[in-house]
Parts: C-alpha cells; structure tokens; sequence
C-alpha cells in the first residue's frame, strides 16, 4: 500500500501521529536552502539532491568528498549537498517525506529507524543494491545491523560515532598513570576506575577535575548506558522479551547507576561542569568520556597534550553507547529508479572512501576503508577503531526518543541530589510503561 493510502485511511498510527505532529511543527517554516554557490547542473545530468544536518567539520569534510565525486562522475552526476540545521533537521525531513517533497537522499541516524521504519519512511534497499553494486559484507556486521529493519536493508551505514574515553597526557603523567606508549594505566572493575580516578585527583591541581561531565542533559546517561550494556545480566535492558513492558529497573541497572552517580557524589566529577568539552581543550580536566567527535575539535588546540582510547571496561566485556550516520533513500510514492541506483551508488562510494570521512573523528563502516593504510596513519582514530565491534544502540522502540528525554530529566534530579539512583529507575519504570501504552492506544485507533 501506498504511503498517500495509508494516510488516507488511517491504518498507519504511527505516521498519522509524526504527520500531526511535524506538520504542525512545521507550520513556523520549513524551506530547505541549497548552497547558493552550487552550480546549475546541465541537463545530461542526474541532479541528485542529498540532505544533510551537518555543520562545522563533518560538513566541511563531506562536501570535500560530494567536490571529488562530482569531478571523478561531472558528465553523468551531480550530488548536490543541501545543509540543514541540525535542531529541526528531522522535522523538516519527515515532513518532506509526507508531503512528497523529500530528497533523493539523506543522512538518517541509526537511532532514528525505530520511528522511521514502522512508519514507512524509509526505501527497501534489498534489490537496488544489489544492481547499484552494493555489498553488505563489506560493512561491519555490528553497525550495519542498526540499519536493518523486519530484515529489509534500509541504510547503507557510514560509520558509527560513540562513547572514548579522551585523557590529558600532562595530568596523567603527573599522577604516574601512562605506560611506555602513553597509554593511561588502568586496571578493570569499578575498583580500579575508582583508584584511576582518585590517584589523579591526589596529584593535580584542585580545579582540575579527574573526569570531566556535565550533571545536566544527556551525557551521564550515555555513560551509564555505556557501562550497563557491559553487563552480562540484564545489559542494557528496557523492555521484557516480548516488548510490552519495562525491565529497566533491575538488580544490573541499579549497579551500573549508583557507580555513575558514586563519580559524582565522590566529586571525581567536578560539579557545575557545562561545557566539558572546553574543560578539556582548556586543560582543567584530566579525562572525558564524549563522542569521537571531540577528536578534531581537540586536534585544534595546540597546547592540548591529549590521547585517546576506549572507555574503561567496568564489567563483564566492552560495550560503549553509539550512534551512526547512514544514507537512506526517503520514501517517494513514484520513485525514480535511475536517481534511487545514482543516489546508491554515491552513498556507496562515500562508505568506501570512509577513512577521508574518518578525519571528522568517526569510524568508518566499511572494514577495508578501517584496515587501509590512509586510515592507519591518521592520528588517534585508530586507538579507539576497535571500539565499533562494542558499540551499543538504544533499542528499536517508537517511542525509544522520547522515552530517553524523560529519564534524562530523572537523571538530572539524581546529579542535582534531589532522588537516588533506585527512584531513577522506579520512575524511568513507569515513563516506558506509560509511553507503551500511548503507543498501544495510537496502534488501536
């Protein structure tokens, strides 16, 4: 059934909700601007428009890679690279996708597939891959599984961008913490991030904090997220098997957040830290557990003496929260195939040429691009490659969203003191039950 039947009709409620909803949002403006630099392509040639929320380096390096492609294909193709900002980027997308005005393509996160999926956004990819020479086993198996959907390839992954473990080399050197290659001397368990943690603070300066987080937004829930999905019982669990109902407040959930909050109430986490990323470049935090992102904002600043690697293992195996970019074909009620395969093979291409797209501080989804020798000789990137094997998605649930901003804020109350680490999770227990049964009564209408 067509995307225009199902709204007519009303049989998908989880599109009729996103239609009110970003339609409604959208109401305030939704223009999608091209770069007005952008030459007119000629008219032998494919114009393929490819959205996008990037800003700063990410976009700077992928119009460096849209420049080559268009040169290595300038008589048959044109990408064109249509930046959004990235506030209200799925807003507009969405939207565009119901009012049939959508790109050719566009970059959607893999937390995003839960909402997109089910709700008929997102393009069957199985057979056009296959004649836009796309391989899935070129990808790696644990990030290209955030793509798929009721066993349907909707994405090919670029990378995946997720929790390292970042670390001043001055300050942990001052505290006899890095070995003969600079790498800091950690031992596993909670114990021995605790007595890392504590040997830093007995040697630095009392405003340098050991490890640098913000008690607001959604970064200690990152860390926890991190730490609880390293958990052989139970790891990372929200839901019970059959995805009725919220398992969240369990004996491993409880473990993992009391040691994140113990960070905190031990002061190793310095209070009142905003902006943690400045506290590093600055050279008042000693380490930071952020996104590899921070990798080339860090690189800029001349003075930092940094390092970085994998998050501490505090359990059972490695695992770290992540996300990843990925280029999707948005839903068009009467697509054009010749744009879908040109879209495809671009999207491919750019996956293959992943180490360029690396300098950004991502890892790359394709292996060969991971194993190539431009990649290797890349700074810092392939101290925390490995981590991709590890990385952890939140789980594939509608309201999954929603449901994170809501225990963020129980999160908060806990860093401000207010609730302890079991009525974080009593409360984040009735948040999921309450939005599975939203869910259950916009399936039921």
């Amino acid at each position: 059934m067509h995307l225009s039947d199902r709204q007519r009709l009303g049989k998908s409620a989880a599109k009729a909700l996103c239609i009110l909803l970003l339609l409604s949002a959208c109401a305030l403006g939704c223009d999608s601007k091209s770069d007005p630099m952008l030459d007119e392509p000629t008219a032998s040639k494919l114009r393929i428009t490819f959205w996008t929320p990037f800003s700063g380096g990410d976009g700077q390096f992928m119009a460096e890679l849209i420049q080559q492609y268009n040169s290595e294909n300038k008589d048959h193709v044109k990408i064109e690279q249509i930046n959004n900002n990235s506030g209200d980027y799925y807003t507009k997308l969405s939207t565009a996708i119901v009012t049939e005005e959508a790109p050719d393509i566009a970059i959607v996160h893999s937390a995003k597939y839960s909402q997109y999926a089910p709700a008929g956004f997102l393009t069957d990819l199985d057979a056009l891959a296959v004649e836009a020479g796309v391989h899935w086993e070129d990808f790696n198996p644990t990030i290209l599984q955030s793509t798929v959907a009721d066993n349907k390839h909707l994405g090919i992954p670029l990378d995946t961008h997720l929790e390292v473990m970042y670390y001043n080399k001055d300050w942990l050197r001052l505290a006899g913490l890095l070995d003969e290659k600079d790498k800091p001397i950690i031992a596993s368990g909670e114990a021995g991030y605790l007595d890392f943690l504590e040997k830093i603070r007995a040697s630095v300066p009392s405003n340098v904090t050991p490890l640098a987080e913000p008690n607001v937004r959604i970064d200690s829930f990152w860390i926890w997220y991190s730490f609880y999905n390293q958990m052989n019982e139970d790891g990372g669990r929200f839901y019970t098997d059959d995805g009725k109902s919220a398992a969240i407040d369990n004996p491993s959930a409880l473990k993992s957040l009391e040691f994140v909050n113990s960070l905190y109430t031990k002061k190793l986490i310095l209070p009142n830290i905003n902006d943690q990323i400045q506290t590093f470049v600055k050279g008042s935090a000693a380490t930071l557990i952020s996104g590899v992102w921070g990798t080339g904002t860090f690189e800029q600043a001349t003075d930092l003496h940094f390092g970085v690697t994998k998050i501490p293992q505090i359990y059972d195996h490695p695992a770290a929260w992540g996300d990843s970019h990925t280029f999707s074909l948005p839903y068009h009620e009467k697509p054009d195939k010749q744009k879908q395969l040109a879209a495809l093979k671009f999207a491919n291409w750019v996956a293959a040429h992943g180490a360029s797209w690396a300098k950004a501080g991502h890892i790359p989804a394709v292996k060969k691009a991971v194993a190539s020798e431009e990649f290797q000789k890349l700074k810092y990137r392939p101290d925390y490659a490995s981590a991709a094997d590890d990385v952890k998605y939140f789980p594939n649930q509608p309201r999954q969203g929603t449901i994170n901003d809501e225990i963020v804020r129980e999160f908060e109350k806990m860093m401000a003191g207010q609730i302890t680490p079991q009525e974080v999770l009593q409360n984040a227990q009735a948040i999921i039950n309450t939005n599975l049964q939203i869910q259950q009564n916009t399936n039921a209408k």
